[in-house]
C-alpha cells in the first residue's frame, strides 16, 4: 500500500486530471473561442465614411470550433445572424488544420481519463508494472498536456497564420467585405490553455511523489546496570 502523502497527492493528481477533462469538453462545446469587431468596408466605402461616421459599420463576432455568430452593421443597423463551421463554411477554411485541433482534442480527453484512472490506480495500490505505476501516470499526463498544447499552438496559427476570423467572417458574403479591426482570444482558449497547466501541475505531482524523505530516528538511550543498581 502506498504511503499517506503519495495516496494524497496521486489522489490529487487524479482530480485535477477529471477537471482537466471537463474543461476540455466544456471548451469544446462552447462557441467562445474568439470575438472580435468587424468593420463592413464595402459599406463604409460606398459612402465614404469618415471616423465618426464608421461606429454605423462596426459590427461583432464570435466563434468557437463548431458554430458561432455575428452581427452585420452595414449602415442599415445591426443584422444578428448565426451559422455553424460544418459541414459547408470548413471547406473555405483550412479544413486539415481545423480538423486537426479538433482531433488533438479529442485526443486530449481521451489521455485524461487515462490519466486519472491511473492516477486512482496509484493512489489505491502500488502496481507490480512499471507502466502502470509513477511512470505510466507522468506519461499519460505527458501526452494529455502535449495534445492540448497542439491544439492550442493550432489555433493560434489559424487566427495568425489562415486569418481565420476574416474568412469566417466573409463566407458567403457575395456584396459586402468585411475586414477585421481587432479580435481576442476568449474564456474557451484560455480553458484549454489551463487544462495543459493543469497536466504540467500533475507531472510535478507525481515527481514529488517519488521523492523519499528521510525517516526521523529518535535515538533510544542505552542503559548501564552495574551491581549498585541490582542490589537497589
Amino acid at each position: 500500500m502506498p504511503g499517506c502523502f503519495k495516496k494524497t497527492l496521486f489522489a490529487l493528481a487524479s482530480l485535477i486530471s477529471f477537471v482537466s477533462f471537463i474543461l476540455i469538453v466544456v471548451a469544446m462545446g462552447t462557441p467562445k473561442w474568439m470575438t472580435g469587431k468587424i468593420l463592413c468596408k464595402t459599406g463604409a466605402d460606398l459612402v465614404n465614411a469618415t471616423d465618426p461616421e464608421l461606429v454605423k459599420f462596426i459590427g461583432e463576432i464570435y466563434y468557437g470550433l463548431f458554430r458561432g455568430g455575428k452581427i452585420r452593421q452595414c449602415g442599415l443597423g445591426g443584422r444578428r445572424s448565426k451559422f455553424t463551421i460544418f459541414p459547408h463554411m470548413v471547406k473555405k477554411l483550412n479544413t486539415g488544420l481545423h480538423v486537426m485541433i479538433i482531433i488533438f482534442l479529442c485526443v486530449a480527453i481521451f489521455f485524461s481519463l487515462v490519466s486519472f484512472g491511473f492516477c486512482i490506480l496509484n493512489a489505491i495500490k502500488v502496481p507490480y508494472r512499471a507502466i502502470n505505476g509513477p511512470a505510466g501516470a507522468c506519461l499519460w499526463n505527458f501526452l494529455a498536456g502535449g495534445f492540448v498544447v497542439l491544439a492550442v499552438t493550432s489555433f493560434m496559427a489559424a487566427v495568425n497564420l489562415h486569418h481565420l476570423t476574416e474568412r469566417i467572417a466573409n463566407f458567403q458574403e457575395n456584396v459586402f467585405r468585411f475586414v477585421i479591426l481587432e479580435e481576442h482570444f476568449e474564456d474557451c482558449f484560455w480553458i484549454c490553455v489551463a487544462s495543459a497547466t493543469a497536466h504540467a501541475v500533475n507531472l510535478l505531482l507525481i515527481a514529488i511523489s517519488e521523492i523519499h524523505f528521510p525517516k526521523i530516528k529518535t535515538k533510544t538511550e542505552e542503559v548501564n546496570v552495574t551491581a549498585e543498581d541490582i542490589m537497589y
